[in-house]
């Protein structure tokens, strides 16, 4: 199999979604499963895993909806809040979903650095493992001691971290995410997805040859069997196409044995997330 293991669909609203200004103008449309399928057939692309854009359950609830009603979403990964008094019962709730593997907090909007370990939070978090779900991990570079400290309080609890934690790749810094992003990846129960890197690149004029410090470091920190390939798609298309996407990976691990490329691109997410072959039935 071959997964996507991260991308988006919305219908576009411009109220809630004032995160996308005047400068992302090329988002400001609705973005459904049919406009996706021309890149998943030309990518030979078997199974997508659709990641949560608006904080709410109506948000976990449409999503549910697409997958029930499009073979190739392979899970869904939604919103719930963790600080919630009960928590407990909404994510007994959601445990009735099969194809609802986990959820994600945009956590880079959080003005404090440090919110991964506010106590309401973990609480939270501390949840998730009784009802078998993974927690993605959004932050920016500056946030990433916390997240070392956040993931260390839960050794038994999957999380996966997202866009390799947004390293600030137009302006070349790389010190401080790597040397963070190695501590992080020395716990054994996070993996990684390989996405949303074009974004944090100069948009109009990144290279191939900008992103693979980048790349270097996280290949090394994780190995072939926690990173994950994702299109970030439609965000991408701020700074390239789905085709310049997963070209781009692919051309970094052309000389990669067979069995690690695979694993890239789909065997560690089918794993991860419980994803199966289109028309078989998801279980929890």
């Amino acid at each position: 199999m071959r997964v996507d293991a991260h991308q988006h669909f919305w219908n576009y609203d411009p109220v809630r979604d004032a995160w996308i200004n005047e400068a992302m103008s090329v988002l400001r449309r609705d973005f459904t499963p049919k406009d996706l399928a021309p890149e998943l057939a030309a990518h030979r692309i078997d199974s997508t895993i659709v990641v949560q854009v608006d904080q709410s359950e109506a948000e976990t609830h449409f999503m549910l909806d697409l997958a029930e009603k499009h073979s190739h979403i392979g899970a869904v990964v939604g919103w719930v809040d963790f600080r919630a008094p009960n928590i407990r019962e909404r994510l007994s709730y959601f445990s009735k979903f099969p194809k609802l593997r986990g959820f994600r907090h945009i956590v880079q909007n959080e003005p404090d650095d440090r919110y991964l370990l506010r106590e309401d939070f973990l609480r939270g978090i501390a949840c998730l493992g009784e009802f078998d779900f993974l927690y993605e991990v959004l932050i920016f570079p500056k946030q990433l001691p916390a997240a070392v400290e956040f993931v260390a309080k839960f050794p038994k609890q999957p999380f996966v971290l997202n866009h390799i934690a947004k390293p600030l790749i137009k302006a070349k810094e790389i010190d401080f995410w790597s040397k963070h992003m190695r501590a992080l990846a020395a716990a054994p129960n996070i993996s990684c997805k390989v996405s949303g890197m074009i974004t944090e690149a100069d948009w109009k004029n990144w290279r191939p040859e900008d992103l693979r410090p980048y790349l270097d470091v996280v290949f090394e920190a994780f190995g072939p069997d926690r990173l994950l390939f994702g299109s970030d798609w439609p965000v991408c298309m701020l700074a390239g196409t789905y085709d310049q996407v997963t070209r781009l990976l692919e051309d970094y691990v052309r000389d990669l044995p067979q069995t690690e490329r695979d694993k890239l691109f789909g065997d560690n997410a089918a794993r991860i997330y419980g994803v199966k072959p289109a028309g078989a039935k998801a279980q929890r």
